[in-house]
């Protein structure tokens, strides 16, 4: 696992021991940063679940602003702060060991790109998307990484799905903020 493009372009990543961390494949991350590439530079972005911080690292190393990392197992905090410091990014990042709902319902920080990936199979990404919804800025885009065949919610206060992608077994959902009637931005 490396960092794609930017500033850390070709670095290597370290990705927590054990299986609870499935990291993102090099060409789903591609895939994503093409969809947010009108985004990206000088962004606040959430990376909730965040494993090995790859997602926040590359958003980083392509001109963001700040990333925050949110992750429960002490282990996917660890291999953050390593990867972080190997990128010489910890300057321009907070990292919270922590649960990412206790988290996002209690923070007070808005965000320009979040991403949510969270284990496959645990149905979590419906219990804090409405909360991620709501510390979103105006032009804010969510995207959710989950297993092809699990189902979102439509809509998450002011935000409904765009579009979705699949990539291998993975789903990427995008989120963009509606604009009128059942239309997203």
């Amino acid at each position: 696992m490396r960092v794609i493009t930017g500033i850390a372009r070709g670095r290597k990543l370290t990705t927590p021991a054990g299986l609870d961390t499935r990291p993102t494949s090099d060409m789903t991350k591609e895939a994503v940063f093409s969809i947010l590439q009108n985004v990206v530079e000088n962004s606040d972005t959430l990376d909730l679940f965040a494993g090995s911080g790859q997602m926040g690292i590359e958003a980083l190393s392509r001109g963001g602003r700040s990333a925050t990392f949110i992750d429960s197992d002490p282990k996917a905090i660890a291999a953050v702060k390593e990867n972080l410091k190997a990128c010489g990014m910890t300057e321009h990042s907070k990292v919270s060991l922590m649960d990412s709902l206790s988290y996002i319902q209690n923070t007070n920080s808005k965000f320009d790109i979040a991403f949510l990936d969270p284990p496959y199979g645990k149905q979590m990404v419906d219990a804090v998307l409405p909360h991620v919804a709501a510390r979103m800025k105006e032009d804010g885009v969510i995207l959710c990484e989950t297993e092809k065949q699990e189902v979102l919610p439509q809509e998450a206060g002011d935000f409904a799905i765009a579009k979705e992608y699949r990539y291998g077994k993975a789903k990427i959902t995008l989120y963009r903020r509606k604009k009128g009637e059942g239309e997203c931005e």
